[in-house]
């Protein structure tokens, strides 16, 4: 028998961030406004983010998307994009300029 798979740390980070307590499953989620809406859920009830609810949400979209989802299918990656644009309509911040 193999010796079992360790955690990565982008995963325990993912699992068990000290910033937000994530709903099960919200990056496997089918359209980027209900990813969003539920890392705002997310950001809004946790009492051990240290920035804003935005920021928090943000951040921990933008560490999945580097990290834990690198190996992303191009549909995924382009979905969850999506969903950066969708929080910031949520908090009413302006939607990121397509670059050239």
């Amino acid at each position: 028998m193999g010796e079992p798979k360790k955690e990565r740390w982008s995963r325990q980070v993912t699992r068990r961030s000290n910033a937000l307590d994530l709903e099960p499953g919200v990056f496997t989620l089918d359209k980027p406004r209900e990813i969003a809406l539920s890392l705002q859920r997310s950001a809004e009830c946790s009492r051990r983010r240290k920035s804003g609810p935005f920021r928090s949400a943000m951040s921990m979209l933008v560490f999945y998307i580097n990290r834990a989802g690198s190996n992303l299918p191009e549909a995924d990656r382009a979905r969850l994009e999506a969903a950066k644009d969708e929080l910031r309509d949520l908090y009413g911040k302006p939607r990121r300029q397509p670059r050239p």
